[in-house]
């Protein structure tokens, strides 16, 4: 993802809400889970918005988000979803994903993501 510029809004809710009091890459990391699996109304139906060798989908296809993959799922430094798209189910990165409407704390789950992902930051 390219970088973007800082929103100070959005950090504040990152550093105040998500990962407050973290210590450390697991507790980041933990934090960014429970966020996520607090806000992510799923199923619910998005867009791939950037492709990525990891990941089958093209930009522009749909695709039915059916849960947030648990921590020893995921790999790397992205969170993974389980999607339904063409008869199957997979995981892919939830940094490619656009939410369609989605209720406005999955939209903003996804977005805090996103940002996070683009500004480089890590785990």
């Amino acid at each position: 993802m390219k970088q973007i510029p800082k929103d100070p809004a959005r950090e504040d809710r990152i550093s105040d809400e998500i990962i407050v009091d973290a210590n450390g890459e697991d507790e980041v990391l933990m934090g960014w889970l429970t966020y996520l699996q607090d806000n992510l109304a799923c199923p619910f139906e998005a867009e791939c918005i950037v492709e990525m060798k990891i990941s089958p989908l093209r930009k522009g296809e749909k695709v039915t988000v059916l849960e947030l993959l648990d921590d020893e799922e995921n790999l790397g430094s992205d969170f993974f979803v389980r999607i339904e798209w063409s008869g199957r189910k997979m995981g892919v990165p939830l940094a490619q994903l656009k939410p369609l409407k989605t209720p406005k704390e999955t939209k903003q789950a996804i977005e805090d993501w996103q940002y996070w992902k683009a500004r480089g930051y890590l785990f």
